[in-house]
């Protein structure tokens, strides 16, 4: 399958050119680093050569002057002195008693040298052009106490001359191995980059599916992004989830009220009397009521199921208001109900960290579940307990209570006790259940201290700030 093409306007950055320029760039950097160093190797092997013969030079001019000393320089010693192709050599033969004998007097020679000692090597001026100089000095053969130095310099231009050309032959053939070696990483970046292709295919021929892609064809310097997408697909697959188990229990739920509310409707509308009439709209007001209970409840459980509420959206609250205040907003129902509906807790504030809507639902249903099950004058007590590892939340009532074996299956959806007969979903204790959850908070159901039922909550202590 081909690969999709891509949408006219838009630009992407290329994975393949930033590759290149983050290896081609440095290649190109050492390249010139590489000549520079090269060049400084070249001259430094240049001067070491014509040290070599400048030094040879003086001690050469030296010996001459020592074995002959009464001659004058002939115009030829002169001449080969100072001829150099490449630029002008200098010397100049100083005596200490007469001064300058022979020469250049513009030569800065070296003033104080021990007699008979190896030539010296030093970088000085004629005039005001630089030059590298040899100087040796010996005794004077002709008059005794006096010294004789001989000077002999030469330009720095043939060297660097010599270390051009020693460059110009080195860098064509490094530059042929750079281009090869540039040649090597295009190849090998733009064939690296081909075990991609697979997953590209694997994706590009999925339709529907939302398996995980990472498998052991995936490299490993890839493998934060796919199993970042697996993730995500895990995430994708829960909503999906979720949506369908919605729908499922929504059409389950809704079926029976939805089909008895048509009924009624046909039945109110062919009713030729008024009783007939009135007893198929308290009907439809029945069904009604319990269309909308079922339609909250699953909307609630929907909502306490989704995956996008974490604990990092959790802030501290002081469950040692919220649990009276909503106690108080369901006295007047518990009244009409006939159930003694009460609230103890201690009087320190007590603290979670949890979502405040979320624990208001979660509480109505508990209250709701002990008003609905418990029975005419019964007491529910709802409490809250202090603990060193967290806080306890309870909701008990002294009504019939459910069975012993029956307990472990409280919290499943629709799981009603056989037997009863109060109007419910069996959604409420789910509820609770998914909501203590995403606290972190742990869901125990037992027999209360007067028989009925007694659920209670442990919800961690809150972490302790610095």
């Amino acid at each position: 399958m081909s690969e999709p093409a891509p949408i006219a306007g838009e630009r992407h950055p290329s994975l393949r050119r930033r590759l290149l320029i983050f290896l081609l760039v440095p290649m190109l950097a050492l390249l010139l680093l590489d000549a520079l160093l090269t060049y400084g190797v070249a001259l430094s092997y240049s001067n070491r050569v014509h040290d070599n013969d400048l030094s040879d030079d003086a001690q050469t001019l030296a010996e001459m002057l020592r074995t002959d000393p009464g001659g004058p320089l002939s115009a030829q010693a002169r001449f080969l002195l100072e001829y150099d192709p490449d630029g002008p050599n200098y010397f100049a033969i100083v005596s200490r008693m007469h001064g300058l004998l022979s020469g250049h007097s513009r030569l800065r020679g070296l003033s104080t040298l021990a007699p008979n000692a190896p030539p010296v090597l030093y970088d000085t001026f004629h005039g005001r052009r630089p030059v590298r100089a040899a100087t040796v000095s010996f005794d004077s053969p002709r008059e005794p106490g006096d010294t004789i130095t001989v000077t002999v310099a030469e330009t720095l231009q043939d060297r660097h001359q010599r270390a051009r050309e020693i460059l110009l032959l080195t860098v064509p053939l490094q530059t042929l191995l750079i281009l090869s070696v540039l040649a090597l990483v295009w190849f090998g970046v733009n064939h690296g980059l081909l075990v991609l292709r697979p997953l590209t295919r694997r994706l590009a021929a999925r339709e529907h599916e939302l398996a995980p892609i990472t498998a052991a064809d995936v490299p490993r310097e890839i493998l934060p992004l796919t199993r970042t997408i697996d993730a995500l697909f895990a995430r994708l697959r829960g909503v999906l989830t979720l949506q369908e188990r919605f729908i499922a229990d929504a059409a389950h739920q809704l079926r029976t009220p939805l089909a008895g509310l048509r009924l009624h409707t046909e039945r109110a509308l062919a009713a030729k009397d008024a009783d007939t009439q009135k007893e198929a709209l308290d009907y439809i007001r029945q069904l009604t009521q319990r269309v909308t209970r079922t339609s909250t409840q699953l909307l609630a459980l929907t909502r306490a199921q989704s995956p996008h509420k974490t604990p990092d959206n959790h802030v501290p609250l002081e469950l040692s208001r919220l649990v009276p205040e909503a106690v108080g907003l369901r006295v007047h129902e518990a009244l009409r109900a006939g159930i003694d509906l009460g609230y103890i807790g201690p009087e320190q504030p007590l603290h979670v960290m949890g979502d405040a809507a979320a624990l208001q639902e979660l509480l109505d249903n508990l209250i709701d579940n002990a008003l609905r099950y418990a029975g005419r004058g019964s007491t529910v007590t709802v409490g809250l307990v202090a603990a060193e590892d967290g806080v306890e939340l309870y909701v008990e009532d002294n009504g019939p209570g459910v069975p012993e074996e029956l307990l472990s299956r409280l919290g499943e959806r629709f799981f009603r006790a056989p037997g009863n007969r109060e109007d419910g979903t069996g959604l409420g204790l789910a509820i609770v259940h998914e909501i203590a959850a995403g606290h972190g908070a742990e869901v125990h159901y037992g027999r209360g201290s007067e028989g009925g039922l007694r659920v209670a909550l442990k919800f961690p202590a809150p972490p302790k700030t610095s």
